[in-house]
């Protein structure tokens, strides 16, 4: 687990397309309002996140963490917390914890980091007897708004998992075909990418990807249409689909890419920020409910939207059956 997912977008806000965050911060306000568990938001950037998703009515804040200090970051900033209760925690694990109690007593339905390490948060959510663990990995996904492609990107996994096995890449990919489908995107075409589109013994990446396309035809990980081994441009590109003869309903027109590896996606998603303009909003899943991971680095509006869909899935969550 890492805090390395952070990204910071340039200046330039120019789109080819109408925005996918627009759209998706609309639907969450449209929906019943979810609770929301911060923890130790003592920052002006995780404070200011949870009062601005508030005041747009996408998440209802319970802010977790050392009171006094929550209290001098908003009177610095100049954020009314009137509506906002706060629990008392004398410091960033203990705030933590207090934040996953929170969601493990019904009183929240998501979690939102602050100013604390991604590890210190995760520690607590992943932990045996006193956390939110379902039977599935916990993975992180990138919603990446590109302004040169037509449609969100999704990008997994590029913050949790460092070196994911084949079993591990299968819930990567079972978790973001069920975000994908309680974001009402429908069904998502998969691609696993690679350096290569052809199955290579020397390289495992592809052998696992020509596995995980086997489990999906096998009726193991459904919902998706996938696809791999992929390079990266015949996963995004039509043309370079059409050179490399791949005929396949994935290939070129991907909406969700994943990674070999942490590094690989980091750097993927990296790269779109800052040589395409993108901007990614993140959110972590397969606990108990999602997660949202602000950052100080993450432009104002890539946080609202990792905040909006966190509240569209958490609502997706509670009308279906949930993670166990």
């Amino acid at each position: 687990m890492t805090d390395t997912f952070a990204t910071t977008r340039p200046e330039s806000n120019v789109h080819a397309h109408p925005s996918p965050y627009d759209r998706l911060i609309a639907a969450a306000q449209a929906l019943p309002v979810s609770t929301c568990a911060v923890a130790h938001p003592c920052d002006e950037t995780s404070l200011g996140a949870a009062v601005e998703a508030h005041r747009l009515g996408l998440l209802k804040p319970i802010l977790v963490g050392p009171q006094h200090r929550i209290r001098e970051v908003a009177e610095q900033c100049g954020y009314d917390l009137t509506a906002l209760p706060i629990v008392d925690a004398p410091h960033s694990h203990a705030a933590a914890a207090a934040a996953v109690a929170q969601v493990r007593s019904g009183a929240a339905s998501l979690l939102m980091k602050g100013s604390l390490h991604t590890d210190e948060l995760m520690h607590e959510v992943v932990a045996r007897d006193t956390g939110l663990r379902t039977a599935r990995r916990i993975s992180h996904v990138f919603i990446m708004d590109v302004p040169t492609y037509p449609e969100p990107l999704f990008i997994t996994d590029a913050a949790i998992n460092i070196f994911p096995d084949l079993a591990t890449k299968a819930d990567i990919i079972r978790n973001v075909i069920e975000l994908h489908h309680g974001l009402g995107l429908g069904t998502p075409r998969v691609a696993i990418l690679s350096a290569v589109e052809q199955v290579m013994p020397a390289i495992p990446g592809t052998l696992e990807a020509a596995a995980l396309c086997k489990m999906a035809d096998r009726g193991q990980i459904t919902g998706g249409v996938l696809d791999g081994p992929l390079a990266l441009d015949n996963a995004i590109s039509p043309d370079a689909a059409r050179v490399k003869g791949i005929v396949s309903p994935v290939a070129g027109r991907a909406q969700v890419l994943v990674v070999p590896d942490l590094e690989a996606g980091n750097m993927l998603a990296k790269n779109l920020t800052f040589l395409a303009n993108a901007e990614a909003a993140g959110v972590v899943l397969g606990a108990r409910v999602p997660i949202v991971l602000t950052s100080r680095a993450d432009s104002a509006r890539s946080r609202l939207a990792s905040c909006a869909v966190a509240a569209i899935y958490a609502n997706h969550l509670a009308r279906t059956a949930p993670l166990i």
